[in-house]
């Protein structure tokens, strides 16, 4: 039984590196197309978010980049839609009763990020979902390329809601 958990240990001590050679060394970041002027990305499409030091890339699987130049984005937003899981609870109620009431009280919370931009020759504007694990970093990467503080699009529309004075 040692032998064999030695040569396993062997096996994945002599494979470590080659694995970690093959890979590109770059760090991308999962979000969906939500929208915006982009017309290479259907709304829903996964890609691949990669920023880099002048120039943040969206890569569609191994379709040739879309480059926004960090300079030329003027405002960065973000936001969140939360919404009740009625139909998941509904769904789940069939089969368990008690289960389907727990998630009918829970939220589902999505996170989006917005980008403008204007690089002298066009304008645009992106929303892309991002995994609430990777929100904040990619917020965090988009605000140290340009530059610019992130706007919280929510606290805006809250804003505006209150009534005046």
């Amino acid at each position: 039984m040692h032998l064999f958990q030695r040569l396993i240990a062997a096996f994945f001590f002599l494979w470590l590196p080659f694995v970690t050679m093959a890979a590109d060394g770059q760090v991308g970041n999962r979000v969906k197309y939500g929208g915006g002027s982009l017309q290479a990305f259907k709304a829903g499409e996964e890609l691949k978010l990669f920023v880099d030091s002048d120039v943040a890339r969206l890569v569609h699987k191994k379709d040739t980049p879309t480059l926004i130049r960090g300079d030329a984005i003027t405002e960065i937003s973000y936001g969140q839609d939360v919404r009740r899981r009625i139909e998941e609870a509904a769904a789940l109620a069939i089969f368990t009763l008690g289960i389907g009431a727990v998630v009918a009280f829970s939220k589902a919370k999505k996170h989006y990020i917005g980008l403008i931009w204007n690089d002298g020759t066009s304008k645009g504007g992106i929303v892309l979902q991002a995994r609430k694990d990777d929100y904040r970093g990619i917020l965090l990467a988009l605000e140290g390329l340009t530059g610019k503080k992130a706007i919280d699009a929510d606290a805006a529309k809250n804003e505006a809601k209150k009534p005046s004075k």
